[in-house]
């Protein structure tokens, strides 16, 4: 009896690992890499940087991690009901012509465009993270690092924020006061992920990370900004021509 219990624990670890692998496109890997970046996440990103992509096997790719995240991100916003809450919240002088010069209707316009945009939005809008992220890691980490280097540093912080973001997204796309109230939460866990993540690499004194960490941020929201001026023209290009 003991040998048959002995037998059926490796059997529901199996299990267990398969489903959430099958369910969410996560193996044990990737949820060891998440439980780290939630309570160690200086550790991992000093494995990552020392010892490669996969920290010799311990953890998985931080562009490989950050590209799944934001397939959930993707997932909720189609969920969600879309992006058309972008050009929703343009100004009636800006969208009435628009929607003249295309001819439709305000919903079948709003319809056609919002169908790109949810395609299109999280995953330009991460590229302009990075793209922001990256250049700056890599000016304040003192090993002088290449771009490869400062790009997964730049995956590391992104994933870092973006694991705790996960149970909020429900709530975090729209126009509504949840939405807006999660805006500033979705800064400060910012704002913590770097002063969590990079004391000893990216900043030394607590006076300096905070300072670099706005600097940062303000980097990235002006990413976000010219991501989703793209996103929104993408939106009324598709309005237009769909």
């Amino acid at each position: 009896m003991a040998d048959d219990d002995t037998t059926q624990e490796p059997t529901r670890r199996q299990s267990f690992k398969d489903l959430s692998e099958d369910t969410l496109g996560f193996g044990q890997v990737d949820l060891r890499t998440i439980r780290d970046l939630l309570l160690r996440p200086r550790q991992v990103l000093e494995a990552w940087m020392t010892l490669g992509p996969t920290a010799n096997g311990q953890y998985t790719r931080p562009l490989k991690l950050y590209l799944g995240l934001n397939a959930i991100l993707m997932l909720v916003l189609f969920l969600r009901g879309g992006s058309s809450f972008m050009l929703e919240g343009l100004p009636p002088e800006t969208l009435a012509p628009i929607l003249e010069a295309s001819r439709k209707t305000r919903d079948g316009f709003l319809a056609d465009a919002d169908g790109w945009m949810s395609l299109t939005m999280v995953p330009i809008l991460s590229l302009f993270y990075a793209l922001a992220t990256a250049p700056l890691l890599r000016w304040w980490d003192p090993e002088k690092l290449s771009w490869q280097k400062s790009f997964r540093s730049a995956y590391a912080y992104l994933n870092v924020w973006t694991v705790p973001l996960l149970p909020l997204s429900w709530f975090m796309y729209g126009t509504d006061p949840v939405a807006q109230a999660l805006s500033v939460v979705m800064f400060i866990l910012g704002f913590v992920a770097f002063l969590r993540t990079g004391k000893g690499r990216w900043y030394q004194s607590l006076p300096g990370g905070i300072g670099k960490g706005l600097v940062l941020l303000a980097a990235i929201g002006v990413a976000g900004m010219i991501g989703f001026t793209i996103v929104i023209n993408i939106g009324i290009l598709a309005g237009m021509v769909s």
